[in-house]
């Protein structure tokens, strides 16, 4: 098979899901000989990404100003100039920036488009772009839905469900920590030694749930349960308001000596290992849930609110997690009692992202046609 050019857009390489997939991808791309190129604005996932044999090419497309829309010129110059075969938006500000670019070259000169929906975005002409790939790939079913839904002008034909995975490599059943890893853990929270140690992983923004997660451990507290909570992620540098209202709860409840905040974390795999269970209290529904299935798929038991992505992993591979949106009484009832054990994740594995995502590639930049919608060309 001859060598495919692609270039995957997002706003930065700093952290989160999505930026993670996008390594996934180049990753994979490399290691099959394609030539994988990324256009973000950088951050600290850039040294990773071109040690795994991709090329970055540093561009302000995080900036969501009309003066970003004039990167649409040199872009689609460089289409040209490196020969891009596929170019993949994964966000709404490159997003534009690449469909407009691809919109006003010849037709027969184009890549082949793709984008990805990874968020349920606030319906509006301004999230429209996320649909305008000729293939749309939602990654659940909960995305593929709220496409059609609200955007019903979409070809349902033209999307394609390709749900996350997680790594076993990465995340293998029955994880345990290296001696130095829990000697250092253990020394900076000696706490977590004694009683239920539940987590809330996520950055501190408000649709993460941490009034319900507070209550949750007051009210274990009240019931005589010895339980500490560990509230794992950073604080969001436009909402630093809402992590001191955090702080301030934890002191109303009275649980400043139960409640760790550990920041961001890049060793998830270890510290989601020494949780005797993990919780998922998002207020909106999610779009997949990737700390869900990373927790899952190391056999730690996940309780969480049985809406979107969240729901769909859950009842996948732990159904006894699933709680009603806002059910704090029901999860403090689950805690209070014995939890099945999780058993192995075999659904949701990154093989089969990674071989369907380079497939939808490798079969339309070879032909300039959608092995979805045959008739389509390069339109």
């Amino acid at each position: 098979m001859s060598r495919l050019t692609i270039l995957q857009m997002v706003p930065a390489l700093e952290s989160g899901g999505v930026e993670r997939g996008t390594l996934e991808i180049a990753r994979a791309l490399a290691t099959r000989g394609h030539r994988s190129m990324v256009i973000s604005s950088g951050g600290r996932m850039v040294d990773q990404l071109q040690k795994e044999g991709s090329e970055h090419f540093s561009w302000p497309v995080d900036r969501k100003s009309p003066w970003t829309l004039r990167l649409i010129w040199p872009l689609r110059r460089f289409l040209r100039e490196q020969g891009v075969d596929v170019l993949h938006y994964r966000s709404r500000v490159p997003g534009w920036v690449a469909y407009l670019a691809w919109r006003g070259m010849p037709v027969e000169a184009r890549p082949y488009l793709v984008s990805t929906v990874h968020g349920l975005h606030s319906v509006s002409t301004y999230s429209a772009v996320m649909t305008r790939g000729q293939t749309v790939i939602a990654v659940s079913d909960t995305v593929r839905r709220y496409i059609l839904e609200n955007y019903p002008n979409t070809d349902p034909e033209r999307i394609k469900l390709i749900y996350r995975g997680v790594d076993p490599a990465q995340f293998p059943y029955g994880f345990q920590p290296g001696e130095e890893w829990m000697s250092s853990w253990q020394s900076s929270y000696p706490q977590l030694a004694r009683g239920l140690s539940l987590g809330l992983p996520g950055r501190l923004t408000r649709l993460k749930g941490h009034r319900d997660f507070l209550q949750i451990l007051a009210d274990l507290r009240h019931q005589g349960v010895d339980a500490n909570g560990l509230i794992i992620g950073g604080e969001d540098p436009r909402r630093r308001a809402y992590a001191r209202q955090i702080r301030d709860w934890v002191e109303e409840m009275g649980l400043r000596e139960s409640v760790i905040f550990t920041g961001m974390r890049d060793d998830m795999r270890e510290v989601y290992s020494q949780c005797d269970v993990v919780m998922s209290l998002s207020t909106r529904p999610e779009s997949f849930g990737r700390t869900v299935l990373e927790a899952l798929s190391l056999g730690r038991p996940v309780i969480g609110y049985d809406h979107g992505g969240v729901g769909e992993v859950l009842a996948e591979l732990y159904p006894a997690g699933r709680i009603g949106l806002g059910d704090v009484d029901g999860a403090v009832k689950k805690l209070l009692e014995p939890l099945p054990p999780v058993m192995e994740n075999r659904s949701f594995l990154i093989g089969n992202m990674i071989s369907q995502t380079l497939g939808l590639y490798e079969s339309a930049g070879h032909d300039g046609v959608s092995p979805l919608f045959p008739g389509e060309g390069r339109v």
